[in-house]
């Protein structure tokens, strides 16, 4: 069995976090069931992108702050490191109140600038990822529970992602993220060259609608912790009432028959999951009705079949974002405004995800306008 511990945390308040995270360890034998003095301990966070604490874009840093006291404590080196994606690590920390949090307790800021080849087993032969998150002796986990536009949800699986470092991310949304069966096996491929000894979720307050970084902050009031990233994800998924046919992560590990996957397996403690009372978070816009469709008529029909992005003019500020984090370079400035080529577009929705101004929308293709109007009818 797999065991998800649960616990109640209302607020984020420093001694309430730091409490609320001492109950969460507790039930799984506590942080020194993972860590052994002397040992470095590179603890992974969520730092898309440099927006404040209350945006709900990255993990709380008071949910860091507790974690790395708790290493700390058992005698473990605490590093702190990701790549964001977009902008400097440091950045985005400093923006984050991360930062300030790695300087008051003497971690470790460790960027992932420097890479190391690693050879994959699964579909995809060989990734690069950050050299400090492969060979830190203990890795803990540190992910937002958000929503995500194309993998329906984000949480432990989804930020190891964070490992491949830089304009990485964007050559392998050109690799796989036209489709998202294979986008969510590229991410089980990742999570499995290194597998976080310790996976804890900050959903004090989670993110809902179009996350993940233009959705809306929404009052979870909960902590998740356990060893197995898949397993904490699903449960995590049930408290939030997502859809299992959605989980695209889940779905692919299932479909590998990986540990975690299968929900009778898995244990819940601490905090009793019959009295969580939590509303289900709010879906991000459905862009895509292709499932299932032959590749042939996908190629052909997908304009119809997707939502693709477009500019509110209002908001847009032409600061360039989009363009820098368009993984198939498909928009330009011209005229005085942004312009797409569809034809290139893939539909991952970076644009989207790290515009720091909200200004691009979804406009949907005919079909599935006509999807959505059946399935609501229905």
């Amino acid at each position: 069995m797999h065991k998800v511990s649960l616990q109640r945390v209302a607020s984020y308040r420093p001694e309430e976090v730091r409490q609320g995270v001492a109950r969460l360890l507790e039930s799984l034998g506590g942080m020194e069931r993972f860590v052994k003095p002397g040992e470095r301990v590179l603890i992974k966070p969520n730092l898309l992108s440099a927006k404040p604490p209350e945006a709900a874009v990255t993990t709380h840093p008071e949910i860091l702050r507790a974690v790395i006291r708790e290493v700390q404590r058992v005698g473990g080196v605490a590093l702190v490191g990701d790549s964001p994606g977009i902008g400097s690590a440091r950045k985005v920390a400093e923006r984050s109140g991360m930062l300030a949090v790695i300087e008051e307790t003497g971690a470790e800021f460790v960027p992932f600038t420097e890479v190391k080849t690693v050879k994959g087993s699964g579909t995809f032969r060989e990734f690069e990822l950050a050299r400090p998150y492969l060979e830190a002796d203990r890795l803990i986990n540190l992910p937002k529970l958000k929503t995500h536009e194309m993998m329906t949800m984000t949480c432990c699986v989804k930020n190891l992602f964070g490992a491949v470092v830089g304009t990485q991310k964007a050559a392998w949304h050109l690799k796989a993220g036209a489709d998202k069966e294979l986008f969510a096996r590229m991410l089980i491929e990742v999570y499995q060259l290194r597998e976080p000894d310790l996976n804890i979720v900050d959903a004090v307050v989670a993110m809902e609608g179009n996350g993940p970084g233009s959705g809306d902050p929404c009052e979870v009031g909960l902590l998740l912790a356990g060893e197995n990233a898949v397993a904490v994800d699903l449960v995590a998924a049930e408290l939030a009432g997502i859809p299992r046919k959605l989980l695209y992560v889940e779905n692919a590990a299932r479909a590998g028959n990986l540990p975690g996957a299968l929900r009778e397996a898995i244990e819940t403690v601490g905090f009793p999951l019959e009295s969580l009372e939590v509303r289900p978070l709010r879906l991000p816009h459905l862009s895509d009705v292709q499932f299932g469709l032959p590749g042939f008529l996908k190629n052909r029909l997908r304009h119809q079949f997707t939502s693709r992005p477009e500019v509110d003019p209002a908001k847009c500020e032409l600061c360039g974002v989009c363009l820098k984090s368009c993984p198939p370079d498909a928009i330009r400035i011209e005229g005085g405004r942004l312009r797409f080529n569809y034809q290139r577009c893939i539909r991952c929705f970076c644009c989207r995800e790290l515009c720091p101004h909200a200004a691009l929308t979804l406009q949907d293709g005919t079909l599935l306008v006509l999807a959505k109007k059946l399935r609501h009818r229905h």
